[in-house]
């Protein structure tokens, strides 16, 4: 079921926690992979550590806040392979900002702008290409059970993964005559993102709070993504599936 092998898999945010983890579980799976994110420095190590052959393996250094920098990247995937068979936006943005009162309006731009609006933007580029090579692609947008539960101090985080969730289940409506499936996936909690730093004392009353009793772990969220990319998914787009230990049910 989660044989990747002759898939060509772009994935957004690599080298974050999810990011790096779904990358491992595409590469054991036998994918060829393109690996993008903002931090371009830190790909190649990852590609080693992956143990993938750099040599057919692309990576990018993506600016998901600007549009040109996302076009790049489309580019990149279709001068390389004409088009990818799997897109995973899993780069998002997590700052505590505060109350809203006190948000600068730069930072709501740049969190919605890379948890909405490049998703957006992936998705038309990738499907684009998908389409003019007749691929019957699959699509996982990284989602937040936060969608479902406003936080005071990250009520833009929210807003931008429930925004998100509605953006996929659009983009699955009009891309299923293509053949093409969109779906979410909802990680666990797992801290320790250098880019959305969270304080230790969050950090452990989060985890407090699963009732399953641990925060996310590699093969979590990575296992259900592969899922949803894979022949036993086929008749699976539109579905939001919450990986995250009971935590978004409530507590």
């Amino acid at each position: 079921m989660h044989d990747f092998h002759g898939h060509r898999v772009v994935i957004t945010g690599a080298a974050g926690i999810h990011g790096s983890w779904i990358a491992a579980a595409f590469a054991r799976a036998g994918a060829t992979l393109c690996l993008s994110d903002l931090r371009g420095d830190t790909l190649i190590p990852l590609v080693a550590e992956l143990g993938l052959d750099p040599a057919v393996t692309l990576t990018h250094a993506t600016d998901l806040r600007e549009e040109s920098s996302i076009a790049e990247l489309a580019a990149l995937v279709e001068r390389a392979w004409g088009a990818a068979d799997v897109l995973i936006n899993n780069a998002g943005l997590y700052p505590r900002t505060g109350v809203l009162q006190e948000l600068d309006t730069e930072t709501f731009d740049t969190m919605m702008a890379v948890n909405l609006r490049a998703p957006f933007l992936t998705v038309r580029a990738f499907a684009k290409q998908m389409i003019a090579h007749g691929i019957k692609g699959s699509i996982v947008n990284i989602g937040s059970g936060a969608a479902r539960r406003i936080v005071a101090g990250s009520v833009t985080y929210c807003m931008s993964k429930a925004a998100l969730e509605r953006l996929s289940k659009g983009q699955a409506l009009e891309l299923a005559p293509h053949r093409i499936r969109v779906n979410v996936v909802e990680p666990g909690f797992a801290a320790g993102s250098e880019v959305s730093a969270l304080p230790a004392d969050y950090v452990a009353r989060m985890e407090a709070k699963i009732p399953l009793g641990r925060s996310s772990g590699p093969n979590d969220a990575s296992g259900a993504v592969l899922y949803l990319c894979s022949a036993a998914a086929a008749f699976v787009t539109g579905a939001v599936l919450s990986v995250d230990g009971g935590n978004s049910i409530g507590s």
